[in-house]
Formats: C-alpha cells, structure tokens, sequence
C-alpha cells in the first residue's frame, strides 16, 4: 500500500483526491455536491420519531422506565434555526409533564434532534442499545427517559433540574460535516440546573459507525459519568483520565 492510500484507509476526509487541469477530478467534486446535499438535508429535515420511540420502548419498557416526549419553546425547525435560544428552553406544556415524574435520579437520559436528524434517526437507537445496559449494571436510579423536538444542548439542564436528577446525559444530532452528516454528541453535565454554560460539560462527539463507534462511545461516557457522580464535578473540573490504550487498541486494529 503506497503511502497516500494508506493515509486514505484511515480517514473519511478528503486528502489525496488527485486534481484535473486546475480543479479536482470531476467524480470528486460530484461527491462533494453530494455530501454538500446530505449535509444540508440533515440539518432541515425531522427525525422519524415515530420510529424513535417505537425503538425507545423496546429498549425501556422490560425496565419499566418510562419515555416523555418534550418541545423547546421552538414553533418550527425555521424558528429553531434562527432563534438558537428558543432552543435552549422547554415549552410550558412539557414543563408540566416532567413536574409530575419529579424525583430523586442519579441520572436522566435525553434524546434530541439538534442538528442531524440523520444522526438520530440512524444512531440514537443502536448507541442507547449497547449504553443502557451498560448503565443498568451500575444500579443507577434512572428517570423516565426524555426524548426532544428542536431542542439544543443547554435544553438537557433545565429538563435535569426539573426532574431532580443529579446528571443528565444528553445525546443529541451535531452540526453535519461534509463526510459526517450522521454524527451523534454525547453532554454530560452535574447538578444540570438554568444557568449551566459549556465548560459544566463534558463531551463526546462523532459516535457513529465511522467514527467513535458505539462500543466504545458507551464506555467513555459510563467512565465519566461514574467519575462525576463520585467526585460531584463535571466540564472543565472533570478530567479524562480513561486507560490511554482505550482508542490505541482500535487504531493499531485498523493498521492490520
């Protein structure tokens, strides 16, 4: 293998894709436009929530956890695309369903759109499929699961706050890439409360099949949300400090 194809075998990104006169090849600028179309698509269109939460229950209900459907205060995905604030915050009505579920959690699990229907749509499911019983081996008292409509990372604190929950982890759709347009965040954040900025939370991001598969992705985050449970920090307080050969392994398999 020369040494351009052996960089290729490693990355989805765009290196080594030759060039034509001036430009690059057609067949690659054509792949571009393409990515360029899934990308914009991810952002603008809905998640099958119908789906979703039919595949929510098979994961829950032999649990016996329940699932909550939410909305930020966000009419429609134009609203949510202008206004990043709305979606930052739950509607009255939503607020009402999680004030009767109120209790006293270790954790709360909430699944939003965000950015990428794709990412949910195609990853929510099979991510939360290797996690939760992950999750459930720690004896964690978890709260009804929460599933949300245009809603943005900062939407998991308050939904935490006002179910009494000491975390919330929040998986939600990223900002599409031109390669990556189905690619899952994982925010966790301590004592979630109105208020919380970025550096309360910590982070996981490009939890796909082509990136951070879910696996893995699964044991990073029960790693650190055991470690902030335990020490009462998390964000910027809250160091990785997971075995190095976590991500080694993976990478020298793919050498082979």
């Amino acid at each position: 293998m020369n040494p351009k194809e052996f960089w290729k075998s490693l990355t989805s990104a765009r290196i080594g894709i030759g060039r034509s006169g001036g430009s690059i090849p057609t067949s690659e600028l054509l792949k571009f436009r393409l990515d360029h179309a899934r990308a914009r698509d991810a952002v603008l269109v809905e998640p099958d929530f119908d789906t979703i939460h039919a595949g929510l229950e098979k994961i829950f209900q032999p649990l016996g956890t329940e699932i909550i459907g939410v909305e930020s205060l966000a009419k429609s995905r134009e609203e949510y695309l202008l206004r990043p604030d709305l979606g930052r915050r739950i509607s009255e009505p939503s607020r009402s369903r999680l004030e009767s579920k109120k209790g006293i959690y270790d954790l709360v699990l909430v699944g939003v759109d965000g950015l990428s229907a794709k990412a949910i749509d195609s990853n929510l499911i099979p991510f939360l499929q290797v996690l939760v019983p992950l999750l459930s081996e720690q004896k964690y008292k978890i709260a009804p699961f929460v599933l949300g409509k245009l809603g943005r990372v900062a939407i998991g604190d308050e939904i935490g706050e006002i179910l009494g929950a000491k975390a919330v982890v929040l998986l939600i759709g990223e900002r599409p890439g031109l390669t990556s347009a189905d690619s899952l965040g994982m925010y966790l954040t301590f004592d979630p409360k109105l208020g919380k900025t970025d550096e309360s939370r910590n982070c996981i991001s490009n939890i796909r099949p082509d990136g951070l598969d879910f696996y893995k992705a699964s044991l990073k985050t029960t790693y650190l949300l055991s470690e902030s449970l335990k020490r009462g920090i998390s964000g910027v307080d809250l160091k990785d400090e997971m075995a190095p050969d976590f991500l080694e392994s993976s990478f020298k398999k793919t050498l082979k």
